[in-house]
């Protein structure tokens, strides 16, 4: 791998900081938005305007997820399959430029989500959801015949393109990826079946967190209806935002690496509180002894 200039090095990781850190945040103060949704027994008793925005971001930290673990898979396809040329052509750049590509993409896709509540709404502006709940007292779920015409083929179409093609693309990846391995003798056999294990984790992780909300899409194409169970679907792709972090760590040396710093700088910081605990522990009863001692010889004199 080339060495990497400060020139092009540092402005790529203060970009990557700047636009990463805030959209962190955004995303972990929706999930907030959302458990007070439920605790409010689904009532949304924010502000109407900021449904809208609440959903989109949820949905961009899903379909955003597909795409960066589909490049993580052509990464280290291309690493495996084009060792010498994927190591000369690999450039940060190149990763910031992807990432910005997937982010206006599926921003482009999921901005349905703010033009749905105004479909209709001059014909059926107080309509209610079958619990009797009008459409603001509810968060981005009950919607008119008129707004399920053009969400459901959206939702189809977010299927196929965000999650249907990045899912192929993937499978497509690690599958050769653990046919390539399998016949590289050369290499450890415990970091070979480190290896596949992952690409077979990521590929299940995939299939498991973003599989069955995305199939409902499908199901609520057929029907012509939003499936009753869409809700508890939705529930498996919140685990993917525990579940990433370790993808990424055996898929990183460099992630690896900074791990095991942070844990040994962890140890070395509570083995010498541990270490000053029990030494101020060992001085105030080398302290108490002393003065046991004083106090005894004290009334011995006085006797």
């Amino acid at each position: 791998m080339h060495a990497c200039q400060t020139g092009l090095c540092l402005p790529v990781y203060i970009v990557t900081f700047v636009l990463g850190f805030p959209a962190n945040v955004l995303a972990f103060y929706t999930f907030c938005k959302k458990m007070q949704e439920v605790m409010n027994d689904m009532v949304w008793k924010l502000p109407y305007a900021l449904c809208p925005l609440s959903g989109f971001v949820f949905y961009m930290t899903i379909y955003t997820s597909t795409f960066f673990l589909t490049a993580v898979s052509v990464e280290r396809y291309l690493g495996v399959a084009f060792p010498i040329q994927h190591s000369l052509k690999r450039r940060p750049v190149y990763a910031v430029a992807a990432s910005i590509f997937f982010w206006i993409f599926s921003f482009l896709h999921l901005s349905i989500v703010f033009i749905v509540p105004f479909i209709g709404q001059v014909e059926s502006p107080n309509s209610t959801s079958p619990s009797g709940m009008s459409q603001k007292e509810v968060c981005y779920k009950n919607f008119t015949e008129a707004q399920l015409q053009v969400l459901l083929p959206v939702r189809l179409e977010l299927c196929i393109v965000l999650f249907c093609i990045p899912f192929l693309i993937s499978s497509f990846c690690y599958i050769n990826f653990i046919r390539i391995l399998s016949k590289l003798q050369h290499i450890d056999r415990r970091r070979r079946l480190r290896a596949i294990g992952m690409a077979l984790g990521t590929l299940v992780v995939f299939a498991l967190c973003f599989g069955p909300y995305n199939v409902s899409h499908i199901v609520g194409y057929i029907t012509k209806k939003s499936p009753t169970w869409r809700d508890k679907a939705l529930l498996c792709s919140t685990f993917n935002a525990c579940l990433d972090p370790f993808i990424f760590y055996f898929s990183s040396s460099a992630v690896r690496g900074t791990v095991g710093k942070v844990v040994e700088g962890v140890k070395h910081s509570l083995s010498r509180c541990m270490s000053c605990h029990m030494f101020q522990a060992s001085q105030r009863g080398i302290n108490r002894t002393t003065q046991d001692k004083k106090h005894k010889q004290s009334e011995t004199n006085s006797t």
